[in-house]
């Protein structure tokens, strides 16, 4: 049995995925809407969050505090060696003390960061980034194949969340980069439509070339499921993370500046891809 605690954009792709390839997930959210959604979509929804967890839980929620609370209901309603394979993206420190919590309780917790956005969640094509336990890990697989595409089973505790800030410290990069180096190709004469296809067939491409430009940006659709506020919120843990190891960020502190600098232009409760839309079109800090 599966449950998914959280449904936002992610946890309700995760969901729906669930649902399609055969599972009967329970699910629950603070939102009384969003467990209707759950419901009507096929999913089992408990009179309370205890009474809505299963074998294996998935978490998909926004921050720290969030996972904090949760793991105050569920814990006790878990059985032991159950399984939490936490999805959010959290401070490296927090979770390996939520792994202690639920070690405590005969509860396995997996840091279990995903990069993929909705759409990914949803088709099943996610790569998962996993900190904790190898043989909880491996109970879990047969389900997590579902969600994705690459699961990858980074270390102990915690070493999920260093790869999932990491991977989303280049990614808000990326887009400063991306912005400024099509605005200079733009200005000269070349379109973003033109310079594309030679950026992602020579060593100049990323993601945000491949993907986001093609698919978000030149289309104006911005719907990737990702918000500003949600990227704000995991280069602000990289950044803690680096001073915490004291370890200097040059170039991708800079990058990590503007996020800060242009929330203007680009509120947080705008598409992440908006950053990098502002920046072609000439906006300053």
């Amino acid at each position: 049995m599966v449950a998914v605690i959280g449904l936002g954009n992610m946890g309700m792709a995760m969901l729906t995925r669930l649902l399609a390839t055969g599972h009967q997930p329970r699910a629950w959210d603070l939102d009384p809407a969003k467990r209707a959604a759950a419901r009507q979509a096929g999913a089992a929804i408990g009179a309370d969050i205890a009474d809505s967890v299963a074998e294996l839980t998935i978490f998909s929620l926004p921050h720290d505090a969030a996972v904090a609370e949760v793991l105050g209901h569920v814990l006790p309603a878990l059985a032991q060696g159950a399984v939490i394979i936490d999805t959010s993206t959290l401070s490296p420190r927090a979770v390996r003390g939520f792994a202690e919590q639920a070690k405590a309780r005969g509860v396995f917790y997996l840091d279990a960061p995903v990069s993929g956005g909705p759409a990914g969640a949803a088709a099943g094509s996610m790569a998962m980034m996993v900190g904790g336990d190898a043989a909880a890990l491996e109970r879990a697989t047969p389900l997590l194949q579902h969600l994705t595409a690459r699961l990858l089973h980074i270390g102990p505790s915690g070493a999920g969340q260093v790869a999932k800030l990491v991977n989303n410290l280049l990614v808000a990069s990326h887009l400063v980069t991306a912005g400024e180096a099509l605005r200079l190709g733009a200005a000269a004469g070349v379109a973003p439509e033109a310079l594309l296809p030679v950026l992602n067939g020579a060593s100049g491409r990323s993601a945000v070339t491949e993907v986001n430009w093609p698919r978000w940006i030149i289309p104006g659709s911005f719907d990737s499921g990702f918000s500003a506020g949600l990227m704000r919120k995991d280069v602000a843990l990289a950044l803690e993370l680096a001073r915490e190891l004291d370890v200097p960020l040059e170039a991708t502190g800079r990058a990590a500046a503007l996020w800060q600098e242009l929330r203007d232009a680009v509120p947080d409760a705008a598409d992440f891809n908006r950053l990098s839309a502002v920046l072609f079109e000439g906006a300053k800090p």
